[in-house]
């Protein structure tokens, strides 16, 4: 049963019972998990894949009946914090998945943690999992970290012979834990940062931006942003003829992007998850599996070619949870705090945990866990992803 609620800013609070069979004769009571997404703002259309994913969800995780809550923090870090403290007082949650930005993540992270609740953040910065202490020790995330990712990209304009590069940044955490990682990795590559600019993420135009930019002539611009407002930068300098090489981040790696920005984001390059050239990997690769089979579910129900990276962060986190609960439900019983803190646990030790975003291993000091598995270079062509081999 699906109750919305809808209002002037279209708040949706969804309460979605999921009533599986379950195993018979089991005392636990529903496992109940909270989710909030941007479903509208900014970051809509990192949020909606999210949530299509979610409604195609098995109904029972760890042979437990799930209960699932849903909710909209629209795009909202003020909002995301409400949410959150909505899910644990009112619905007693046992987990929180999302938000999906980095912002609305780190606030629902912060009263989370105050309640002992462990939270599995699809946004992106680092700054939702460190430094590991206080309210972070409940907090989880599986984007990759910007030191992967941007090393990625080094790689990769390394071998294309740039030498300096300028960097368009959205103000945000998002943005400046990619500026912090890349002004850090870029000197000790040889590549020169020319000229940095920041944009915020309700910013309707670039000009300013890019014409300093280009008028610092860089080989390559790198930007820093998420969703739809990172095609603004990117669509104004193919309009004011930049002929450079453009990177951009996994933060825009959604068929949405390609919508928008069209003809004008073509051979652009960035470091992604595996699952979005989920067909093109090796055989040998151990993503290559579970990346297809979401692709299979997903693209089977909502079309050829929708999904997207946020949609199998949601994925990514039931596959945690699918690994974690039954060791969790060993120690304590759902609706308990003994049961999340034992929750909390099984996440930080996850070992080898195999999703379409990478391969995972938890600890103590590391609340993502990914590595170089987890990131593989694309390049946008017709319109479609294309993998590119490394460095080259």
């Amino acid at each position: 049963m699906i109750k919305e609620n809808t209002g002037p800013r279209r708040k949706l609070a969804l309460a979605v019972s999921l009533l599986g069979m379950g195993l018979a004769g089991s005392a636990h009571a529903d496992i109940t998990v909270g989710v909030i997404l941007s479903l509208t703002g900014a970051a809509a259309s990192l949020g909606k894949p999210a949530e299509n994913t979610v409604r195609v969800w098995p109904t029972e995780i760890g042979g437990q009946k799930v209960r699932l809550v849903m909710l909209n923090d629209n795009s909202d870090a003020t909002e995301a914090s409400k949410q959150a403290s909505k899910l644990i007082t009112e619905e007693k949650v046992d987990v929180i998945v999302g938000p999906s930005i980095t912002p609305p993540s780190i606030a629902a992270m912060e009263v989370a943690g105050r309640n002992g609740t462990p939270i599995i953040a699809l946004g992106g910065g680092n700054a939702i999992v460190e430094p590991q202490e206080g309210p972070r020790k409940w907090a989880f995330k599986m984007a990759a970290p910007e030191s992967l990712s941007v090393e990625k990209a080094i790689e990769h304009m390394k071998a294309h012979k740039v030498k300096n590069a300028a960097v368009i940044a959205v103000t945000t955490s998002y943005g400046e834990g990619f500026l912090k990682a890349f002004s850090t990795q870029a000197p000790a590559a040889g590549i020169k940062i020319t000229a940095t600019e920041r944009i915020g993420a309700q910013d309707v135009s670039a000009t300013s931006q890019v014409l300093k930019v280009m008028a610092a002539n860089p080989d390559a611009v790198y930007i820093f942003s998420f969703g739809t407002p990172g095609a603004t930068p990117h669509i104004e300098l193919a309009k004011r003829g930049y002929k450079g090489a453009i990177y951009q981040t996994h933060g825009v790696a959604n068929a949405d992007f390609l919508r928008i920005g069209g003809k004008d984001v073509e051979g652009s390059f960035m470091a992604v998850a595996p699952v979005l050239v989920a067909e093109q990997l090796a055989a040998g690769n151990p993503v290559r599996k579970p990346a297809m089979d979401y692709v299979t579910q997903y693209e089977g129900k909502y079309g050829e070619n929708t999904r997207s990276q946020f949609g199998s962060t949601a994925w990514t986190a039931l596959n945690w949870l699918q690994a974690t609960v039954p060791v969790a439900l060993k120690k304590a019983q759902p609706g308990t705090l003994e049961f999340r803190q034992a929750l909390r646990d099984a996440l930080e030790g996850m070992k080898e945990v195999v999703s379409p975003e990478g391969v995972f291993n938890m600890s103590a000091a590391n609340h993502n866990g990914l590595d170089a598995r987890g990131q593989v270079m694309v390049r946008i062509d017709g319109g479609k992803w294309k993998l590119v081999d490394d460095a080259k």
